[in-house]
C-alpha cells in the first residue's frame, strides 16, 4: 500500500482493529497520531512509496534474575510499550533506517563485517542482522525505514533488542513471505550484539520481543533453549504491572554487571564445569567450605542465588499453569529477596549513599505490594505488582520520589515481533 493511501486507512479507521488489539488500554486517538506522524516523516524523507507497518514490544523480565549468562531458567514478558516502524523493500542491498532523535543509518549488506562499522552503534545491528541472515540461507536485502519507539533506553525493558528483533522482522517479511520463527529472529538480533555491536548478551531479551506474551525459557542449550508460552492476563487478578524507574547512575556499573557472570562461572570452574548449569547443587554445596577459601563468600551467594532462582522460575511457571496468582507472587518475593541477600545487584559498593532501587522497595512494601529488582540491577528498575485501586496513589507517592513520568503501568502484550495489516497482526 502506498504511504498516502495508508495514511488515508489510518486516519479513517480502516487500522482501528488492530491498533486496539496491540494497545487495548492506551488511548486508540493518540496510537493512530504516533502512527501517521512516523508514516508522514517516512514521505517527507523516503517519498510516497509501498509501505509496510511493523510493531516489536519491550520486554520485562518476571522471574530468573541473572540467570540465563549460566545457561539457566528465565520467565519473561512482552510489555505493551513497542518500536513501530514504517518500511518500504528496495531493489538494491542497500538498508536505510531513520530513527525519530536520531541520524539515519545507510548500511551496504552486500558483504556485511564487523571490521567495517563502528562497535556500538545501529549500523552495527543492522550489518550483524543481514550477516546473520544471509549465513543461515536466508533471503536479505535493502529496504528503507522510519522508527519511533516508546520503549527508552535504559529503562530495562530491552529497548536495543527491540531494535535488533525490528530489523529481522522487516528482512523475513520482505525476503522470506513473513515465514521466519520467532527465536530465528532473537538469534539474529543475539548475533547482531554479540558480534557487531560488540556486546555479550544472552538471548533472553530477543526471544521475549520476538515471541510475545509470557515466556518461559530454558538455556540449558544456550543455541537452541526449551520455550512454552503460558497464558497470563494480570487483568484478571485485579493487578497491574508498575516499572519505576529509579535513575541512578549507570556509567560506572561495568564492572558491577561482569562480576556477576564472571564470579558464578567461577564456582562452575572449581567444580569442573563451563557453566552452573552443568553443576550439581548437592555438589556444590559440599564443597562450600573450599570454595569460598578460594573465591570468597560473595561468589558462594551469587551461586546460591543461582541454583535456587531456576527453582523459582519453574514454580512460578506451575502457579500461573493452575491459575494460582497468590503462589505465583510468592515466588516473585522470594526472587526479590534472594536477589537483594545473595545476588547483591540492587546497589553498587562504589557508592552505597546511592541506593534508589533499595528505596523503591522499601516505598513499594508500604502498599503491600510484591515487588523485585527489574533487570541487571545496581541502579535502574524496580518491578511491582500494585493492586487497581491503589496504582493512582502508589504512582503519586513513588514519583514524588524518583520524578514525573518515572512510574509506568504496563499490560502484557501478547503480540511478539509483528507485521501489522488493517485486518491482522501477523507474528
Amino acid at each position: 500500500m502506498q504511504a498516502s493511501s495508508f495514511i488515508n486507512a489510518v486516519k479513517n479507521g480502516e487500522y482501528d482493529k488492530s491498533i486496539k488489539a496491540l494497545y487495548p488500554n492506551k488511548d486508540l486517538s493518540d496510537r493512530k497520531e504516533r502512527i501517521l506522524k512516523l508514516a508522514n516523516d517516512f514521505t517527507e524523507l523516503y517519498g510516497d512509496l509501498d509501505i509496510v507497518l511493523f510493531s516489536v514490544p519491550g520486554r520485562t523480565e518476571l522471574s530468573g534474575n541473572h540467570t540465563d549468562h549460566n545457561n539457566g531458567k528465565v520467565l519473561a514478558a512482552s510489555v505493551d510499550i513497542d518500536i513501530i516502524a514504517v518500511a518500504s523493500k528496495t531493489d538494491d542491498e542497500t538498508v536505510k533506517i531513520k530513527s525519530v532523535g536520531y541520524r539515519e543509518d545507510t548500511v551496504d549488506i552486500k558483504n556485511p563485517n564487523p571490521d567495517n562499522v563502528r562497535k556500538g552503534s545501529s549500523s552495527a545491528i543492522i550489518a550483524g542482522v543481514a550477516d546473520y541472515f544471509k549465513k543461515q540461507g536466508y533471503g536479505c536485502g535493502g529496504f528503507c525505514a522510519y522508527t519511533t519507539s516508546d520503549v527508552m533506553t535504559g529503562s530495562g525493558l530491552s529497548s536495543s533488542a527491540a531494535y535488533e528483533v525490528m530489523c529481522a522482522r522487516i528482512f523475513s517479511e520482505f525476503y522470506n513471505n513473513g515465514e521466519i520463527p520467532a527465536m530465528e529472529l532473537a538469534k539474529a538480533g543475539k548475533y547482531a550484539e554479540n558480534e557487531f555491536f560488540g556486546k555479550p548478551c544472552g538471548l533472553m531479551d530477543q526471544a521475549a520481543c520476538a515471541s510475545g506474551g509470557c515466556l518461559w525459557m530454558d538455556f540449558e542449550d544456550s543455541k537452541n533453549p526449551k520455550t512454552e508460552k503460558l497464558d497470563f492476563d494480570l487483568s484478571k487478578y485485579g493487578y497491574s504491572l508498575c516499572i519505576v524507574n529509579t535513575g541512578g547512575n549507570h556509567a560506572d556499573l561495568t564492572d558491577d554487571y561482569a562480576s556477576v557472570p564472571a564470579e558464578m562461572k567461577s564456582v562452575a570452574a572449581l567444580m569442573g564445569k563451563q557453566v552452573l548449569r552443568s553443576c550439581d547443587e548437592e555438589d556444590f554445596i559440599g564443597r562450600i567450605s573450599y570454595m569460598r577459601s578460594i573465591l570468597g563468600d560473595r561468589a558462594i551467594m551469587r551461586a546460591m542465588h543461582y541454583f535456587a532462582e531456576n527453582k523459582r522460575v519453574d514454580m512460578q511457571k506451575k502457579a500461573l499453569k493452575e491459575d494460582n496468582f497468590s503462589e505465583y507472587l510468592r515466588f516473585v518475593e522470594l526472587s526479590g529477596n534472594s536477589s537483594f541477600k545473595f545476588l547483591q545487584n540492587v546497589y553498587t559498593n562504589k557508592n552505597v549513599s546511592e541506593q534508589g532501587i533499595s528505596l523503591a522497595l522499601a516505598i513499594t512494601e508500604r502498599f503491600g505490594a510484591t515487588c523485585r529488582v527489574h533487570g541487571g540491577g545496581f541502579a535502574g528498575t524496580v518491578q511491582a505488582y500494585i493492586k487497581n485501586e491503589l496504582v493512582g496513589e502508589y504512582k503519586k507517592t513513588i514519583e514524588a520520589v524518583f520524578g514525573e513520568n518515572n512510574c509506568q503501568v504496563y499490560t502484557i502484550r501478547p503480540y511478539g515481533a509483528a507485521t501489522v495489516t488493517a485486518d491482522k497482526i501477523n507474528g
